[in-house]
């Protein structure tokens, strides 16, 4: 891990284009340097000046007489490298460029910003930015920025990528109650980026929770390893923009079709742990609950509300999100029954009635807390005009140490603003709606989910694989100037990582493919054999139900007819058999490989309505594990199927797993795979077949 401690805690700090003029971002540096009371030695430089905000002004930073920590750089972009060199003459440690015109522009600032990375490189400097607003770190403390505010002390850190979110952020963060312990803009991210970040405040006590606003990753497999690792000491919620279809480039095999723009990011994500943001607010109103709430042992949410509707949108967004309506024991049901008016609901939502008084809340909140059944508490107050929102939060706060997370809603403005800021203060996150406290609450149950889970990648030992069968197939269709595997060649890579798949023999005339049938067994299936037809059954390529060896002879040259027709100029490389199976559950698993996290693996439903249902879930090969694979095949409606359905029997859902687990193996294995389809697989109750394999190389 980079030594960033003076990025955050330096023992003094100069700002190379410190100025006087108002408005100037020297300027704004060095008042902010000066207001947030940091305790080391401040050093202005600029040759033209001679006293900045009452210090004394260093014409060049090798005139300054001390070792200096962090130097933040606020010159012309053309004067920034000129800069970077006299800090390496000095022995900086960390600088931070928050000048503009580097790559971003592109041209000469590209090449500018390459040759400050160099130099930062090459004289061991940390390097944040260019093109960055800055750091804050609350509690040491450190203003190294030109932001307006210096934010509440808190335990949120947030990461930027964008300067102007950071500073909306910091402003609306005064008028939540919302406090940060740092806050970094990471701006071009040419040296020290989110990975370094993400790294360094896994392990930062005054951190609690990261939150992260990101355009990109600079390195997705060194992303992954480094969040999965973080992800298990807190919680890392991230709101990922460019998220669109738009950017989701065309592809010839179905998995490649199926996988959007965006499936890396929320299979990567998911598989460490990350609570994924759909927007700003999302990304804050998470972070606020993970900030001040313990995380939920289980599912079962406990719901007490003065209004029944409060208590019916809870109950709905509840098993929306994937939790469960706490079942209260009867003992519980009993002492609510005895506590409360005859009048009140004592079943889970508890209502406590609209003229609740605050005493009659916290009663309600102690017995059910109390349930074993509940793991998590969720209190709505609507304003009615019987109620005492001050009073009712006061006595709420009374309750707010026992074992489990408490959210409270607040379903109202003027009447519950005090009070929600001495809730928030207190450690108890409010909110205006049930649905936003639910949500929130699912994402923490799923996180500790994640914490307690073992984590560990089932690709480690996996027997029966023959790695050089497979490096000889590939060399032999690179030499043969080809990228496509022809389905015999495919059979022979999925078969060496012991996949188990129905044979494909290739055959060169109509004799010896009807010959090779009658060995196989009919019926039989018949498929053209060549690289340049992708879509074989659209032009007769495959005919299936072949029973008997004349059948099979004249389907032969039917087949070559057929393609001639559609192809006249491609010459096939002849004609491929395979045994004809049984109907069963037809399946898809097949891989696609990121640029950014290598290959995704995806599973759904197969045959035909693969690309009509679309059925399918992505998961990163890299580091996968058997919950990984689990949770994948239970997101899809096949899963359904393979459990049996109206009256199937079940399928053997563990040959589908270690199907996708091979799979994962081969291509992380051969990083020459650039697509697999395996579709179909057909499933029985015993075991699972693969059908048509094709396989496409870089």
């Amino acid at each position: 891990m980079k030594d960033i401690n003076s990025l955050f805690m330096p023992k003094s700090v100069a700002v190379i284009g410190a100025s006087n003029k108002p408005g100037k971002v020297g300027n704004m540096v060095m008042k902010n340097l000066r207001e947030c009371r940091f305790n080391g030695n401040i050093y202005p430089i600029n040759p033209k000046e001679e006293v900045i905000e009452g210090l004394r002004v260093f014409h060049s930073i090798l005139d300054v007489p001390e070792d200096i920590d962090l130097v933040i750089i606020s010159v012309p972009s053309g004067a920034v490298n000129e800069s970077a060199r006299q800090c390496a003459q000095k022995h900086v440690k960390t600088i931070i460029v928050l000048t503009a015109g580097f790559k971003e522009v592109g041209g000469e600032g590209a090449v500018l910003e390459k040759q400050l990375v160099e130099i930062c490189q090459e004289n061991n400097i940390n390097l944040l930015g260019p093109n960055c607003l800055g750091v804050l770190d609350t509690h040491y403390p450190l203003n190294a920025s030109f932001s307006q505010l210096m934010p509440d002390k808190g335990n949120i850190a947030f990461i930027s990528q964008s300067g102007a979110m950071m500073v909306a952020i910091l402003d609306w963060s005064k008028t939540e109650g919302i406090g940060f312990s740092k806050v970094i803009s990471i701006g071009n991210m040419s040296d020290l980026s989110e990975i370094d970040l993400i790294k360094y405040l896994s392990e930062d006590d005054k951190t609690s929770v990261i939150l992260c606003y990101l355009e990109g990753v600079t390195n997705g497999k060194e992303f992954m390893d480094v969040i999965k690792y973080a992800s298990k000491k807190k919680p890392i919620i991230i709101l990922k923009s460019g998220s669109s279809q738009a950017g989701a480039k065309a592809a010839s095999s179905h998995t490649g079709a199926l996988a959007g723009s965006d499936s890396a990011f929320d299979a990567a994500f998911g598989q460490t742990g990350v609570v994924r943001a759909s927007t700003m607010q999302d990304l804050f109103d998470y972070g606020f609950a993970f900030s001040k709430c313990k995380l939920p042992k289980g599912k079962n949410v406990g719901v007490i509300t003065n209004a029944g509707g409060g208590g019916v949108i809870s109950a709905d967004s509840i098993e929306k999100f994937g939790l469960n309506l706490a079942q209260l024991s009867d003992e519980t049901k009993r002492i609510l029954k005895e506590t409360l008016p005859a009048e009140s609901n004592t079943q889970n939502p508890v209502d406590v009635l609209g003229d609740a008084s605050p005493e009659r809340y916290r009663q309600a909140l102690e017995i059910v807390s109390k349930d074993s059944n509940v793991d998590s508490l969720i209190v709505i107050t609507c304003p009615t005009a019987a109620a005492d929102p001050i009073g009712i939060g006061k006595e709420i706060l009374k309750v707010k140490d026992i074992e489990k997370p408490i959210i409270v809603v607040n379903m109202g403005g003027v009447s519950f603003e005090s009070i929600n800021f001495e809730l928030r203060e207190n450690g108890l996150p409010t909110y205006v709606f049930p649905e936003t406290a639910v949500k929130a609450m699912s994402y923490m149950t799923k996180y500790s989910e994640f914490k307690n889970s073992n984590n560990i990648s089932c690709l480690e030992n996996i027997e029966n694989i023959n790695y050089d069968k497979v490096k000889e197939i590939i060399n032999n269709v690179y030499a043969d100037g080809r990228k496509a595997l022809l389905g015999s060649e495919a059979y022979a890579v999925v078969s060496a990582y012991g996949i188990n798949a129905a044979p494909i023999i290739l055959t060169h005339s109509d004799e010896e493919g009807a010959n090779v049938a009658k060995d196989i067994g009919f019926p039989v299936v018949l498929k053209i054999a060549s690289d340049k037809i992708l879509h074989k059954t659209d032009i007769g390529g495959v005919r299936v139900n072949i029973n008997n060896w004349d059948d099979a002879k004249w389907v032969y040259n039917e087949i070559l007819d057929s393609a001639k027709r559609a192809y006249p100029d491609v010459v096939p490389n002849g004609i491929e058999v395979q045994k004809m199976l049984p109907a069963g559950q037809e399946i898809i698993v097949g891989m696609i490989r990121d640029s950014r996290f290598g290959p995704m693996i995806a599973f759904g439903m197969g045959g035909i309505y693969v690309n009509l249902i679309k059925d399918v879930c992505f998961k990163v090969a890299k580091n996968i594990t058997d919950e990984d694979i689990e949770k994948q095949i239970k997101n899809t409606k096949a899963y359904t199927l393979l459990n049996g359905y109206r009256g199937s029997k079940p399928c053997n859902i563990e040959a589908v797993k270690d199907i996708i687990k091979r799979i994962s193996k081969l291509t992380l294995d051969f990083e020459e795979i650039a697509e697999l389809d395996i579709n179909p697989i057909i499933a029985y109750e015993n075991e699972a077949i693969a059908i048509d394999v094709k396989i496409t190389l870089k």
